[in-house]
């Protein structure tokens, strides 16, 4: 469907079948990320900030899917709030499966949280 680096020129609903994301790992080698099917809306937030895509994704043998330039669906969004607050809710569901991802596969704990300087005092 597209490479990792090109610019996002709109987002993709998957109607049948299977998109591989993809992740370029070196000359010619990809790890798979994930594998969606129908009724996923790809590259969402890289089509409202504008980005390139992060990933690489390629479509199964069986696979249909509407692309939507980014132009025509920001323009939707500015007409259709109810719309807009769905793909806000999609961004933000995005945005914890991918902290959750994040955490489970770093091996690094995160930031300790040092208390309050009120409890520090006392």
């Amino acid at each position: 469907m597209f490479q990792q680096g090109s610019a996002a020129a709109g987002v993709y609903l998957v109607e049948s079948g299977e998109v591989r994301l993809l992740l370029p790992t070196g000359q010619d080698q990809k790890q798979l990320v994930e594998v969606v099917g129908p009724g996923t809306m790809l590259w969402l937030s890289e089509s409202m900030s504008g980005e390139t895509y992060r990933i690489t994704a390629e479509a199964g043998d069986q696979t249909t899917a509407v692309f939507i330039p980014r132009d025509e669906f920001l323009e939707f969004l500015r007409e259709d709030g109810d719309f807009c607050m769905q793909v806000v809710r999609l961004l933000s569901e995005d945005l914890h499966a991918l902290y959750h991802k994040f955490r489970s596969i770093s091996a690094h704990p995160g930031r300790l949280r040092q208390r309050p300087l009120y409890e520090q005092l006392n």
